[in-house]
């Protein structure tokens, strides 16, 4: 198989027909063997019986229906762990992505050499509320990932097998596969401007708590990349500091009330004195994140998944 393109969904009943049409149009020119993989993320407007049969009509298109709602990205895992063409392209149901863009991302992908392709949607048909946050969405993900992509929301991109293949997708955490893609050792990233159309059927799934949630995610992933496999580097670190910094400031006034007693001079107690009482905050908070740091490094040393790394060579094995 030479290509998957792989569709989440979420009650898209009225594009599905026309987008498969036109997948089929721009797929045949290209004389290449493919598929076309239906992920319907619980759909409850009809959009599986339109998937049923789009597939019985056309062996090509194959579909995935999940039990209920759960999200683009379980979606997106789904249809990467069935995926069988040596490359991958997503893109979204409601025909805002142009198909005529997937020769272009596929010869990318075999000829330039590249890992993986975001699409950046440079001119978009969404109303403002919409593409000012996306601005500093990207702004902010460019700064923490250091990936310098302008449109990591964007849902047209393709992959090398291999790429989809070592990742796991899930949460949010669909808009920074070129973020987790990169942290695993995938660095040729690239990107190409593509078009992008005013929606024609529905409504956007767009809101507000996806920013939340997304910062929330770009977070997590960070600290896992970073810290996942070294937990005692964050929490042993930082309770280290705090220890030290309230041990050393319960050590001066001590010193400081011996003082003033040795030399006879007037001297309030330690517990008349605020910084003793933030010093023992610090002490114990110090105390607890090193607790937790240790605790974390048990758990991560006997995590199943612990010692398995992504080989991509062998040679004389």
């Amino acid at each position: 198989m030479d290509l998957s393109i792989v569709v989440p969904l979420l009650n898209e009943h009225e594009s599905l027909t026309p987008l498969t049409e036109r997948l089929h149009a721009v797929l045949g020119a290209m004389g290449l063997a493919y598929e076309v993989i239906l992920v319907d993320d619980g759909s409850t407007d009809g959009s599986w019986e339109v998937i049923r049969a789009l597939s019985a009509q056309d062996p090509r298109v194959k579909g995935i229906r999940l039990g209920r709602n759960y999200g683009k990205s379980p979606a997106l895992n789904e249809g990467f762990k069935v995926a069988s063409g040596g490359v991958v392209v997503t893109m979204d149901a409601d025909l805002q992505d142009d198909p005529v863009e997937v020769p272009a991302l596929y010869a990318m992908i075999v000829d330039q050499g590249f890992d993986l392709v975001s699409g950046w949607k440079k001119v978009r048909h969404d109303p403002l509320s919409k593409t000012l946050p996306t601005k500093l969405f990207n702004w902010a993900t460019r700064q923490v990932s250091g990936v310098r992509l302008h449109d990591f929301n964007c849902g047209l991109k393709a992959y090398r097998a291999h790429v989809v293949k070592s990742i796991e997708v899930y949460g949010e955490m669909h808009r920074y596969i070129p973020f987790i893609a990169q942290r695993e050792g995938f660095r040729r990233i690239g990107e190409k401007v593509v078009k992008h159309h005013p929606r024609r059927f529905g409504r956007t799934k767009f809101g507000l708590d996806r920013f939340i949630n997304g910062f929330l995610d770009l977070m997590t992933i960070w600290f896992v990349f970073r810290f996942g496999r070294r937990p005692m580097h964050f929490f042993g670190a930082l309770g280290t500091v705090m220890f030290v910094l309230g041990s050393g400031a319960t050590t001066w006034l001590v010193g400081d009330k011996l003082w003033h007693v040795l030399n006879d001079r007037p001297a309030r107690l330690v517990s008349d004195n605020a910084l003793f009482y933030v010093a023992l905050v610090a002490m114990v908070i110090g105390v607890q994140l090193f607790t937790v740091g240790f605790l974390a490094e048990l758990v991560t040393r006997n995590a199943p998944e612990r010692g398995h790394y992504r080989i991509d060579e062998r040679v004389g094995l």
